[in-house]
């Protein structure tokens, strides 16, 4: 949540070659990197930005080859990003974006004041959106093809991963001590 709300933007995507262990840098500056997927055909590469609540595309072969573009912009806080059998996406979004974290995002001073109170708790309940579950179904062009939400978190709360298998959606948390099974 203090990496979200400073604006911290040193993340990083590397790629290691296990045969020379050697590591390159891909991406610099990125914001709270957090979940990675690799299109069907293996053209490009997406990078999932939490604090900011989109998704880059880095092209790996082609004639965009070492470009970067914004692949979607998001409701949410995605947390990982799995591509399905088809080559479309499933993004999981830890929560929605609320008017207040959209305000405090854009507001450097409201930041650095929240900040120097140091106080966990207290921040998490002041950013806190209502607990629910997001799962977005994204083409192999970044257009939102299907979202799935419990509301009300009645069911499932703060999905961080997603995985599409035998017509079923897989779905855990990070934050909750479950497995939700959707039937597709």
């Amino acid at each position: 949540m203090l990496v979200t709300l400073s604006g911290d933007k040193t993340g990083r995507l590397m790629k290691y070659d296990k045969s020379t262990k050697e590591v390159k840098v891909l991406l610099r500056d990125l914001f709270f990197p957090n979940g990675v997927a690799l299109s069907k055909d293996g053209s490009f590469l997406l990078v999932a930005e939490t604090s900011i609540c989109r998704i880059l595309r880095l092209w790996l072969h082609g004639p965009n080859v070492g470009q970067v573009d914004t692949f979607a912009v998001l409701p949410g806080f995605p947390d990982n990003i799995r591509r399905n059998s088809e080559g479309q996406f499933w993004v999981a979004l830890h929560s929605k974006r609320t008017p207040f974290t959209k305000w405090i995002s854009s507001n450097l001073w409201a930041r650095e004041a929240l900040l120097k109170r140091r106080n966990f708790k207290w921040l998490q309940a002041l950013l806190a959106t209502k607990p629910h579950a997001v799962a977005i179904k994204l083409s192999d062009e970044g257009e939102i093809l299907e979202s799935l939400e419990d509301c009300e978190g009645k069911s499932l709360k703060f999905i961080s991963e997603i995985e599409e298998k035998d017509g079923k959606l897989w779905m855990a948390s990070v934050l909750m001590p479950y497995i939700g099974v959707y039937s597709l």
